[in-house]
């Protein structure tokens, strides 16, 4: 990935230990400890296991591990795990079957199968998935590969599909790294810039611009023997890896853990003193809303609601040898969950659906602060 790309939900880079937020949620405070002091190998079959007891997050833990086994020099065994999710689960059945083929074929070229690289690309072009990520694959493989035209096409076909003709900024931030590495691919075939590559100036937020960091000559700069030059270029990396490593340490939300109606009263049956904890869902929805508000006018930032269900609640437990009943675990439970990437961040926008998974919007639901919603229609 180029520096200037967001990896945040990029499986290829996973968080290392390095990378990982420490136990009160704030990035490490040394920003150089080199990733490979992680044993790549360890912590993908770690995650292999982990999947084995959290099947509903199992695509996204695999994923993981595969970027491990990529990252170790393993790219048989990770693109095995790549067909392994393909054909264990239904297309339907995964969140981002399009993801995984890219990944698949972002190894495969790595370790010179470069025909079926090209025939999955192809296939994840023409299938044009409405999510940023696998399009940043794809674009980045073939750029990588200095398949340059093939890269600024790609680029290009996916700002088609997700910045329509009027849209002034993307839906989401996922996919800024597509309107950057569409400007940086364009800065190398010398393009002169149109409106998207303005869009993407506007959004860069680093104190070194787009066209300096995108400059094909500024690679040049590292063999001068000139002081002035070479202390710029440092200052360019620096801000470059500034921004790469702030969206590898963004710290996991402070999640509280919302149950559905249906969720909430199969709790309550199995485990009936977990009454004491939600005396109804009326109020654990209420509670969700107040508790978070709470938080956000205390100064706390990065909140987020993570959805829970018994199984996983279950499993959870056992894997902390300790009993369902035991309400100590249920703040651990939403952390974990968190650390998995489980959590929508809080509050939605106002017009989006409430996250109590009502039809109504979040500023007529719970978002009008009166905790009225009930999350059942």
């Amino acid at each position: 990935m180029c520096p200037d790309t967001p990896a945040a939900g990029n499986p290829r880079h996973p968080s290392t230990a390095a990378d990982a937020p420490n136990s009160h949620g704030a990035a490490p405070s040394n920003p150089v400890d080199p990733a490979d002091q992680v044993d790549h190998i360890a912590e993908a079959e770690r995650l292999e296991r982990t999947a084995a007891l959290y099947p509903e997050d199992a695509e996204h833990l695999l994923l993981q591990a595969g970027a491990h086994l990529e990252l170790a020099g393993a790219r048989e065994r990770a693109t095995s795990l790549y067909d392994r999710l393909l054909s264990s689960f239904a297309p339907e059945d995964l969140d981002n079957p399009q993801l995984i083929k890219a990944l698949k074929a972002a190894n495969l070229w790595e370790y010179g199968h470069e025909a079926e690289a090209r025939a999955i690309i192809e296939g994840v072009r023409a299938a044009a998935p409405a999510d940023p990520a696998p399009w940043v694959i794809v674009a980045e493989t073939l750029e990588a590969h200095d398949e340059l035209d093939a890269a600024h096409e790609t680029f290009s076909q996916a700002m088609d599909i997700l910045l329509p003709a009027g849209a002034e900024t993307p839906d989401t931030a996922e996919a800024h790294p597509l309107l950057f590495g569409r400007h940086r691919v364009r800065r190398m075939l010398g393009a002169d810039h149109d409106d998207r590559d303005r869009l993407a100036d506007a959004l860069h937020a680093a104190p070194v611009s787009l066209d300096e960091l995108h400059d094909p000559k500024r690679v040049w700069s590292l063999g001068s023997d000139n002081p002035a030059e070479l202390r710029a270029e440092i200052s360019r990396l620096r801000a470059e890896l500034g921004a790469y490593r702030a969206a590898l340490s963004r710290p996991f939300p402070v999640a509280v853990l919302h149950w559905p109606a249906a969720e909430l009263a199969e709790l309550t049956d199995a485990y009936p003193s977990l009454t004491t904890e939600y005396p109804s869902h009326e109020e654990h929805l209420a509670t969700i809303e107040r508790s978070l508000r709470e938080l956000a006018a205390s100064g706390t930032a990065n909140l987020g609601i993570v959805s829970a269900t018994v199984p996983s609640y279950e499993a959870f437990a056992a894997s902390e040898a300790s009993s369902p009943t035991d309400a100590t675990l249920l703040p651990q439970y939403a952390t974990t969950l968190a650390a998995r990437g489980r959590a929508l961040p809080w509050p939605p926008p106002s017009a989006d659906p409430c996250w109590c998974v009502s039809t109504r919007p979040y500023a007529d639901c719970h978002g009008t602060g009166t905790g009225t919603g009930t999350g059942t229609e």
